[in-house]
């Protein structure tokens, strides 16, 4: 058993001293969204990140830092109310620990959200944008080193990482049941924690990337590796450098983050109850 094993193990068998529950879907929420597990899930347990070993902590302002067990609409969920970056300084082997952990608790898919600075033209701070495919530049693949055998295969496929029936289900139900017009595009991830130069904003749009955030594609990688359904949905929190007119800041961000936190937990919310169903 390798080091990163060995943690993950240990990890895992600290949260099940203090809890049971078997969710069948994972959330990880994402600027704005922290608020979901207090006011949409039915909660029957809180395990702080501090209190599982080994277990990264969030230091960004906003992230709680703690799983939420219970449910939504009937499914049986595990939600992450605050996530670990990159950028934070941890190794990324620690930042897809959590992804990998809900896999072990018994998770079937996982459902990622983000906020992004948007690059497609087409695209206004406050959208939605259904993530389909991914880009990862400058951020170390999760899977280098020693392969885990028990949570997946040495070289695993990535043509299907965003699940294509779910993520056309959550299409039609945001359009036709929640009114909520969402884009569709391609993802990518760099390390952050500054914001991207206008030089890598253009190279990322001839690349085909329509938004870029310091997250979710390597969480992504992971899930996929260890055999969950994953979809992903960003908030365009604002226009990416060179396209946005004004500096770039945090503030920014989680101020559209909150704008459209109502729509978007409602979007989030129709997201775990169809991917029970299917």
């Amino acid at each position: 058993m390798n080091a990163v094993e060995d943690k993950l193990i240990r990890a895992y068998k600290s949260l099940r001293e203090k809890t049971d529950f078997v969710p069948d879907v994972a959330v990880t929420l994402g600027s704005g969204l922290g608020a979901f597990a207090d006011e949409r899930v039915d909660i029957k347990c809180v395990i702080d990140y501090a209190d599982i070993e080994g277990f990264p902590i969030s230091t960004v302002v906003g992230h709680k830092g703690r799983f939420v067990f219970g449910y939504v609409g009937g499914v049986k969920v595990v939600v992450m109310q605050g996530r670990v970056h990159y950028y934070e300084g941890y190794e990324i082997t620690d930042v897809v620990m959590p992804a990998r952990l809900m896999a072990m608790m018994g998770a079937k898919t996982l459902i990622l959200t983000n906020a992004s600075g948007g690059i497609n033209p087409e695209f206004s701070a406050g959208d939605f944008m259904l993530i389909r495919d991914h880009i990862s530049l400058f951020v170390p693949n999760p899977l280098v080193g020693e392969n885990i055998d028990k949570l997946g295969i040495r070289f695993p496929d990535m043509n299907n990482v965003y699940d294509n029936a779910l993520s056309e289900r959550i299409l039609e139900v945001a359009e036709d049941e929640l009114g909520i017009s969402l884009k569709q595009g391609v993802y990518a991830q760099l390390s952050g924690p500054s914001f991207e130069a206008p030089a890598e904003i253009r190279m990322l749009g001839t690349l085909g990337a329509d938004a870029v955030g310091m997250s979710t594609v390597v969480e992504a990688i992971a899930a996929r590796h260890a055999g969950m359904r994953v979809c992903a949905i960003s908030c365009i929190s604002n226009l990416a450098a060179g396209i946005s007119k004004t500096a770039l800041t945090h503030e920014e961000v989680q101020a559209t983050a909150n704008e459209v936190a109502p729509k978007f937990k409602a979007l989030l919310e129709r997201c775990i109850v169809e991917s029970g169903k299917c």
